[in-house]
């Protein structure tokens, strides 16, 4: 019966992927990759909120704290009720910053902003190739998820073949209509993935009460933190948060929008998705308190869903964990696609970007695919990794919506630095007095753009913060 439900829900998906395409022709790079900027907040929400909860929610959140304690969702939690209000004020001027430049990519932001001045170019590959390295560990982040979410329907089906599935079905929802398949499909992800959360760790509860889960739990997941937890954890909601919107998928969903008042709307109501996280700390907890040797800690809200749930209700779950991954994978791939082929490659003719770029999409599920079978790990280690290199584009973002005189260069030359000093400080654990790798980098990174513009000197560019999306019209517009 899981196996019905499933098919029917992912089939679902698929009529309405089919569906967004009615009245569009998606035949424009524009409209392909960020719908010719004419989505409602609505639509925009849905999207956004779809690249954010992703799998490692409800897979990863659950199954990290079910392996570090409880002491880990003060961090998770932490650095996304942060990261809403840095987004309410800085999301808008990125939208305006993307009408005004015509930007679909992240990268054509700085290539905007500089581009008649020595060194844009140099920024505009720094970013691009900065941007699609580290998109590669959160692609192997949704299939590692989508491995655990898909072994709960109890198939007896290699890994191989699992993630090979999802990326047809995600590849097959980008080729049908570009990015208004992920916004129309979110819709039904975020149902199903909420009742999903809601209803298995309701169903934990219904075994035994809430007091008696955590005080089963307690002897196991430590819920205090030290002093160099709480350096680590602290400086790590900081980094991550001003990092959260800088990852190039949520940068590109923003240019979809209408206007900067449809960001703001949108952001408004985003926290209110916060309800599901009490829903997945009970699971994990009950968990802890019942089945403490779990093989595989990712396995944690699965192990609990076939446990507790009928079969037709573990279809509605996997089918919910199982979107929130594919619909991130396509947003990754929608982001890389364009990045090759307008940034990486900047000559190529836009009639034949997006044929190319479905080439390019293919290329990278691929090597995806490998990267997982070949190195499966925790699913939020690879987040907190990815975000090395993803939040140090924000001084560079600053200083175009705040800043007249920041050199391209110094602004390239900080990016470079921080990314090749926080992966070498990682992979040598080299030690950083407890405070979050990427944290320490980026202030590096500021240190080499503040520097080093002042020493190179530029020539001024209105800030974006500044200006309004009528001065520079878009083309085609």
């Amino acid at each position: 019966m899981a196996t019905i439900v499933f098919a029917i829900l992912i089939a679902l998906s698929l009529v309405l992927a089919v569906a967004a395409k009615k009245g569009h022709a998606t035949t424009s790079v524009r409209d392909f990759f960020i719908a010719s900027r004419q989505f409602g907040g609505f639509l925009v929400f849905f999207l956004s909120v779809g690249e954010i909860y992703s799998v490692a929610t409800i897979i990863g959140f659950p199954g990290s704290i079910y392996a570090k304690g409880g002491a880990f969702g003060i961090w998770f939690l932490g650095y996304i009720l942060l990261a809403y209000p840095v987004a309410y004020f800085v999301n808008p001027l990125i939208w305006r910053a993307g009408k005004l430049y015509d930007a679909v990519t992240i990268a054509d932001l700085f290539k905007g902003h500089f581009k008649n001045h020595a060194g844009g170019r140099v920024l505009e590959l720094t970013v691009t190739i900065t941007a699609i390295t580290f998109l590669v560990p959160w692609g192997e982040l949704q299939f590692g998820g989508l491995i655990v979410a898909l072994g709960g329907l109890g198939w007896h089906i290699s890994p191989a073949i699992l993630v090979t599935f999802a990326a047809a079905l995600a590849f097959f929802y980008i080729v049908i209509s570009g990015i208004r398949a992920p916004a129309y499909v979110a819709i039904l992800k975020d149902v199903l993935m909420m009742v999903a959360i809601v209803v298995t760790g309701g169903a934990a509860l219904s075994q035994t009460h809430l007091s008696t889960i955590f005080h089963a739990a307690g002897p196991l997941a430590s819920s205090h933190l030290t002093a160099p937890e709480l350096r680590f954890t602290m400086s790590t909601i900081a980094f991550q948060a001003i990092g959260f919107f800088m990852l190039p998928f949520n940068t590109q969903n923003l240019f979809t929008a209408k206007s900067e008042q449809t960001i703001r709307r949108m952001q408004m109501f985003m926290p209110l998705y916060m309800v599901m996280f009490p829903f997945l700390v009970i699971v994990a907890y009950y968990q802890l308190g019942t089945h403490a040797h779990l093989s595989a800690p990712n396995g944690a809200f699965m192990a609990a869903a076939v446990q507790l749930l009928p079969g037709w209700m573990l279809g509605v779950v996997a089918a919910g964990a199982s979107l929130a991954g594919l619909l991130v994978l396509a947003g990754i791939s929608l982001a890389i696609g364009p990045l090759v082929t307008r940034n990486l490659f900047g000559h190529v003719p836009e009639r034949k970007q997006r044929s190319l770029a479905q080439i390019v999409i293919l290329l990278y599920l691929a090597f995806s695919i490998t990267l997982t079978l070949l190195a499966p790990t925790l699913l939020v280690t690879i987040q907190n990794t990815a975000f090395f290199g993803f939040t140090q584009f924000f001084p560079g973002m600053m200083a175009i919506m705040f800043f007249r005189r920041a050199n391209p260069l110094a602004i390239a030359a900080g990016i470079i630095v921080a990314d090749v000093l926080a992966v070498a400080f990682f992979v040598m654990k080299v030690p950083t007095h407890d405070f979050n790798i990427g944290a320490v980098c980026l202030l590096i990174n500021v240190a080499i753009l503040i520097g080093g513009s002042l020493l190179a000197g530029h020539q001024q560019v209105m800030p974006v913060a500044l200006r309004r999306t009528a001065a520079v019209p878009a083309a085609g517009d």
